[in-house]
């Protein structure tokens, strides 16, 4: 069974590469940079679930690719401000866990 990565060794890999090709960009970019893949992704979104029709040149489904570019693009910003994506989402869970307990419960 292949050994999977954990985020941390994600977010040093992407560190690596980005420093091997030219370094960060800087915070304002790297945010458009977010927004544009977000977009993308909510396009794929809209067409997995019937919304909105792809142009015939471009009918297959994408998202998985492009939640993969929106999560390099989050990734990138993160190690930029140097946060640790695990502790974050950690922090997060927490905070949700506790403050919305039965939020959801139908």
């Amino acid at each position: 069974m292949k050994k999977k990565n954990s985020f941390n060794e994600i977010q040093s890999k992407i560190n690596d590469w980005i420093r091997d090709h030219g370094d960060y960009w800087p915070p304002l970019s790297m945010l458009s940079a977010i927004m544009e893949e977000l977009g993308e992704f909510s396009r794929e979104v809209n067409y997995q679930e019937g919304f909105k029709p792809k142009k015939l040149q471009h009918t297959e489904s994408k998202l998985e690719e492009e939640l993969g570019d929106l999560l390099f693009s989050i990734v990138c910003i993160a190690n930029y401000y140097k946060i640790d994506l695990v502790d974050v989402l950690m922090m997060t869970m927490k905070k949700y866990f506790k403050r919305d307990p039965n939020r959801f419960i139908k």
